[in-house]
């Protein structure tokens, strides 16, 4: 139950963030953005929040993360941004991805004040 609540936590999250900086911004329709919200969302949580952010830190997460939302949104903002350059659908890409960070970034504090997929979160590695 604590993935489906940090899903949909998640979820609600990206679609604002998206339909702010793609719909408002560069003009996609909702349902291009509401597109993107489900493979991005589902994609960077298995990647960045679960597979990421216990190996390493929330920094390596949120650049992850910022990689993975500037591809996802530059890729499938192609065929579906009628009408835009592809310098265009990039720099949408680029300020979807740097607004996305920024609520990633917040993402994985309650991931891991929930030990959400905990592996060792802000424990002190020794060598032994």
């Amino acid at each position: 139950m604590t993935h489906v609540k940090a899903l949909a936590i998640k979820g609600i999250m990206t679609i604002i963030v998206l339909y702010l900086v793609l719909g408002l911004g560069f003009g996609f329709t909702f349902g291009d953005t509401l597109l993107m919200t489900i493979v991005l969302g589902v994609v960077s949580y298995l990647l960045g929040d679960l597979y990421v952010l216990p190996r390493w830190n929330n920094m390596i997460a949120t650049l992850a993360d910022f990689g993975l939302a500037f591809l996802v949104i530059w890729l499938m903002g192609m065929p579906l941004s009628m009408g835009m350059t592809g310098g265009e659908v990039a720099l949408a890409a680029l300020f979807g991805a740097i607004a996305m960070a920024i609520g990633e970034y917040c993402f994985h504090f309650y991931m891991m004040s929930k030990e959400i997929g905990k592996k060792h979160y802000l424990e002190t590695r020794t060598d032994s």
